[in-house]
């Protein structure tokens, strides 16, 4: 056997267990998110955002099961995101849809966790965001509005967060009519829980983030960053506008723990320095890695 077949056998290897890996997370959050409807929400009068919110409140008008709803309503989406974004992605969203549209109706004779309508909205709203964030994080989606976000994004000066956010206005407002108005300001309560889950879930605890420090005493800071917190870092050169005298620009890459303890070490050795620290979607190759803070 060549090495060449042989690595091209190690990379279906590696494919098939991406796949497997892909679909056993998206399966799992699938099932996680008709958790979270069907035995904390729904049972409760609450109701989620997007396509997942009109079938809510469309199943208890009409009496049919929720999954039902949510499988149609979610189709032209799903064709819709095929087209524009890419046929894995879609291929994700659909089994995705098609896994919580079957345990919706699973769990639809199952009784409620608990009749609190606080813990209800607490727990379920939990357990919803991180089923609908472990499927993001593996790239696919369980609601049509995102894709219709994503796609509108294109078009409209405005982010997909704020495209889904006016969608969702209308959505958890019109609770208000077919349910109560408790129940429309517990739906918020539950859609705020569930978007800061899917927030942590996708990002993690330790979620990575950038900082540039410029400072006279930056070789001190740069040596108490890689001593104290076991950062390694970066000097870039840069100059001042208004003074036009040479500056070296510290970067460095931490985790959201350790923010602290880099604002403490730059105070420490210069309080006059400039610091900037910003959120990273994700960090790949080098040396970085979680560490403890000593």
């Amino acid at each position: 056997m060549t090495e060449l077949s042989k690595a091209q056998i190690q990379h279906q290897r590696l494919s098939k267990a991406k796949i497997i890996k892909r679909a056993s997370a998206i399966f799992i959050g699938a099932v996680l998110m008709a958790v979270g409807l069907e035995i904390f929400l729904v049972p409760n009068n609450v109701i989620d955002g997007g396509i997942t919110g009109i079938s809510i409140m469309l199943s208890h008008i009409t009496g049919f099961r929720l999954g039902i709803f949510i499988f149609l309503l979610n189709l032209p989406f799903f064709f819709m995101g095929y087209k524009q974004i890419g046929k894995t992605f879609a291929i994700s969203t659909l089994f995705g849809i098609t896994v919580l549209s079957i345990f919706t109706s699973l769990f639809h004779p199952v009784p409620a966790f608990t009749e609190d309508i606080l813990l209800a909205t607490i727990f379920g709203g939990m357990i919803l965001g991180t089923g609908v964030g472990l499927v993001i994080r593996y790239g696919g989606a369980l609601d049509g509005t995102e894709i219709l976000a994503i796609l509108m994004n294109k078009k409209l000066p405005f982010s997909v967060g704020e495209i889904i956010m006016f969608f969702n206005i209308f959505i958890l407002g019109a609770a208000g009519f077919v349910f109560t108005w408790d129940r429309a300001m517990y739906s918020i309560l539950a859609y705020v829980i569930a978007f800061k889950t899917i927030d942590v879930v996708i990002k993690g605890l330790d979620e990575s983030k950038s900082a540039w420090i410029i400072s006279d005493n930056s070789e001190a800071i740069g040596d108490a960053i890689m001593n104290r917190l076991g950062r390694g870092v970066t000097y870039l050169s840069g100059e001042g506008a208004f003074t036009g005298d040479d500056k070296k620009v510290i970067f460095c890459v931490i985790t959201r723990l350790e923010e602290a303890k880099l604002k403490e070490i730059v105070e420490e050795n210069d309080p006059n320095a400039f610091l900037a620290i910003a959120d990273m979607a994700e960090v790949r190759g080098g040396r970085f890695k979680k560490r403890d803070i000593h």
